[in-house]
């Protein structure tokens, strides 16, 4: 979808165009770079808790109830609870939005965002050196604002575009774009899996030097998403 809009500048009037369609995946691989980058920081750097894949506490919970290899029970449980509260508020805060991208988007991914910069901050001043109790704390809050991210993604509904598990998406990926599926789809499939998959080198490849700077990164990225998507995606009814 092509929207076209009109902006008065120094009593001139300048009309732009652009694919609305494009820009909203655009904001949805970002994201999805931006949950690559978290669980890399979450599991290497937070004791084995994913922070944006609840699939995969629920396994890691699943195994260690079962005593294997001795995974963390806490960590995971707390980031799952964290999570779902983080979907199920945002959830009530959208409750009886309009359809697509609005001032609430903006204002949910916006504080995400902050909230993530906050971390970030925080984890450069206490150091590299986090007891059990700050990495727990570190990866709870780190997954609210993944689940607020998760539910803003799902109402945006933009499709095959979750940003948090590509596990649907590899699966229609291989069930219909293989059989002559046109080549949009097929682009965006492969990339949000090649997205999540290279946020997640980069997230390991920056805890090397800092475990904050991957988490920083995200903040940033985060935010910036906000702010394009408020300029070029709010409609305006």
């Amino acid at each position: 979808m092509t929207i076209s809009y009109k902006q008065n500048t120094d009593g001139t009037t300048a009309s732009a165009s652009f694919n609305h369609e494009s820009i909203g995946v655009a904001t949805m691989m970002a994201l999805t770079f931006v949950t690559g980058l978290v669980d890399a920081v979450g599991y290497l750097g937070l004791d084995r808790v994913f922070t944006g894949n609840m699939t995969g506490n629920i396994v890691i919970l699943g195994m260690a109830v079962a005593g294997a290899d001795e995974l963390p029970v806490l960590g995971p449980a707390i980031a799952l609870i964290a999570f779902t509260f983080g979907a199920c508020t945002c959830g009530l805060l959208l409750r009886g939005s309009p359809a697509g991208w609005h001032t609430r988007t903006t204002a949910l991914f916006a504080t995400g965002g902050i909230v993530l910069l906050g971390l970030a901050v925080s984890m450069f001043v206490v150091g590299d050196t986090m007891s059990a109790v700050q990495q727990i704390v570190f990866a709870a809050v780190i997954a609210l604002v993944m689940g607020e991210q998760a539910a803003v993604a799902r109402a945006l509904a933009v499709k095959d575009m979750t940003t948090v598990v590509v596990t649907s998406t590899l699966t229609s990926l291989a069930s219909e774009t293989f059989f002559g599926t046109g080549s949009a789809l097929w682009n965006r499939r492969v990339g949000a899996i090649v997205t999540i998959f290279v946020g997640a080198i980069v997230g390991a490849l920056l805890l090397l030097l800092h475990v904050a700077l991957a988490l920083l990164i995200a903040a940033c990225i985060t935010i910036a998403v906000s702010f394009i998507g408020h300029r070029y995606l709010t409609r305006v009814d």
